[in-house]
């Protein structure tokens, strides 16, 4: 299974076509190119239930929510899908975004945690942050995802002291990784295999994190 070059010609074309009109002529097109996708994204899916437990997969719309955007073109130029992984007890999630020009890249991790789930984390590793350190140093683990992005605040958080020794941990605001593709990669027989190694590798943080956002300081249980 694989993705295959009319999905990344289309997009480019509908950049240059952003409307309604063109989008209209070509939907039948569209809808091929969706319908194969998706196909992918599940295949995607399996192999992730082959080493995790995901009970949930959400492809999103291709029409853009464009009322409070400056940006007025009708359509997104890519696929997007999020895996989920079955809560309580297991936390965190993959993203698969697929775009022409080199913009495809695979992200796991906690987009927008919640206030609980964010205190929780920054009040880890302001006790201790050994265990993420050594996650985030490994070699294996280091080669494929790199280190954290995302956004954070200037200083610290309200509550925690910007000297803290662990405040670049702390002040992060999105604890996220992400993984980029080129086109050629994408379309290769062996992207699939790749976007699964990659997705596995993370689990030594999953496995902390879930760990973490399911005890209280003190190692209680709150499931």
């Amino acid at each position: 299974m694989k993705i295959q070059k009319e999905t990344l010609d289309f997009f480019k074309n509908l950049e240059k076509n952003n409307d309604r009109d063109w989008f209209n002529e070509h939907k039948p097109e569209f809808k091929k190119i969706e319908k194969e996708v998706k196909v992918f994204y599940n295949s995607v899916l399996k192999t992730l239930n082959e080493h995790d437990e995901v009970d949930k997969l959400k492809m999103f719309r291709i029409y853009r929510d464009v009322r409070f955007s400056k940006n007025k073109a009708p359509y997104k130029t890519h696929f997007g899908g999020s895996f989920n992984r079955a809560k309580p007890k297991l936390r965190g999630g993959y993203y698969l975004h697929i775009q022409p020009n080199n913009e495809s890249f695979i992200a796991t991790g906690f987009w927008e945690p919640s206030p609980a789930d964010l205190l929780r984390i920054r009040k880890e590793f302001e006790m201790d942050a050994t265990e993420i350190r050594a996650i985030l140093k490994d070699k294996t683990f280091n080669s494929i995802w790199g280190d954290f992005v995302g956004d954070e605040v200037k200083t610290a958080p309200k509550g925690f002291s910007k000297d803290h020794e662990n405040i670049d941990l702390i002040k992060k605001k999105q604890y996220i990784f992400v993984k980029k593709y080129t086109d050629s990669e994408v379309l290769s027989d062996g992207f699939i295999e790749d976007v699964n190694k990659s997705f596995k590798a993370i689990r030594p943080y999953f496995n902390y994190m879930s760990d973490v956002l399911t005890t209280d300081l003190n190692g209680v249980s709150l499931i």
